[in-house]
């Protein structure tokens, strides 16, 4: 998706949401539930064929960048078609579950993941978690090169090394995580230091890590499981990832997460489809499926073999369930710099 698209969808949203203002699982029963699914295709269709095996509800499924989804939500309000909406990450689940939009969902679901992967309004429930990292090309660095934090990618040793993905959610996310924890001047400063160090960007996470393993540039911020995604169809890549210093804001953990639309007819098997998610085989797949290297939540599902434990990840101390009021400052700012447009 094109930079102009990505603020355009974010335009949207925030300016809808200025304008608009637990069930017990069913038994298998034929019926079709709408899924609205920020997870990209690829990854998560296996995951959607397979609850249709295991309970013969089928499932129409509208995928899309979770911030179009958003949008769509608060638009259609109380005459969505959706039942679920299954997002990249949790700033888009709490600005529509701000609106009322979302369903509060029963604790024995989100007792299943650690508390800082849902809120106390169970409006959403994080279904696996990332990191962000610095991915690095092994050919041309070592892991003693690499900077000890996120602010020191301003160094002058890294012009036009470096590369970033300003659309993506996820990079949003952290950089609204920033702007909360460390103030808005300070994260501009940082963005005309990467600018003025001949910052690349590129249109996703993928990208990135394609790049730096070309040798195009030689580090990039990306999500952690980016790096299993490039290396399952192009092995031998010579990438790696990277986390900073404990506390770092590069280290922010983020999650995918889902909400039952609060309109839908069928609360019952949207209920079925969010624990599904939240079900051993489903946290597998996401855990260990063909180059998926996500964070598994629940407990007595290992994580990928080769990846910290998500406990010593020591990043920013930082609530999920603020980022629905941090991504608006977030892509203003982007916005101000020119790096979206």
């Amino acid at each position: 998706m094109t930079k102009r698209i990505t603020a355009v969808l974010f335009a949207a949203l925030l300016g809808a949401l200025a304008l608009v203002s637990g069930a017990t699982p069913a038994p298998t029963q034929s019926t079709t539930l709408t899924i609205y699914s920020g997870r990209d295709e690829r990854l998560v269709k296996p995951i959607m064929d397979r609850f249709t095996r295991e309970t013969g509800i089928q499932l129409n499924v509208r995928y899309a960048p979770s911030a179009a989804l958003a949008t769509a939500l608060v638009e259609e309000g109380r005459n969505s078609p959706a039942d679920v909406f299954w997002s990249q990450e949790p700033g888009t689940l709490g600005l529509v579950a701000a609106r009322g939009l979302l369903a509060r969902l029963p604790q024995a679901t989100v007792g299943k993941v650690p508390p800082r992967f849902s809120t106390r309004s169970r409006r959403w429930v994080g279904t696996s978690a990332r990191s962000r990292v610095l991915v690095y090309n092994t050919r041309e660095l070592t892991a003693s090169q690499l900077p000890t934090s996120v602010w020191n990618l301003v160094d002058p040793r890294w012009k036009g090394k470096i590369g970033i993905a300003p659309t993506n959610a996820s990079f949003q996310a952290f950089l609204g995580a920033t702007i909360h924890l460390y103030g808005e001047e300070r994260v501009r400063s940082w963005l005309r230091g990467l600018e003025a160090n001949d910052v690349r960007l590129y249109p996703n996470n993928t990208s990135i890590v394609q790049a730096v393993g070309r040798g195009d540039v030689l580090v990039g911020l990306v999500n952690h499981y980016y790096l299993y995604n490039v290396l399952a169809d192009t092995p031998g890549l010579p990438v790696r990832n990277h986390w900073f210093r404990d506390g770092d804001p590069g280290n922010l953990v983020l999650a995918a997460g889902a909400g039952i639309v609060a309109s839908t007819t069928k609360p019952a098997q949207a209920q079925r489809f969010v624990d599904f998610l939240l079900s051993k085989w489903a946290q597998r797949f996401i855990a260990r499926g063909p180059g998926a290297a996500e964070y598994p939540l629940i407990k007595g599902v290992p994580r990928r073999p080769g990846l910290p434990a998500l406990a010593d990840i020591k990043g920013p101390k930082y609530p999920l369930g603020r980022l629905a009021a941090d991504i608006g400052p977030a892509v203003r700012l982007l916005l101000e710099e020119g790096l979206i447009k």
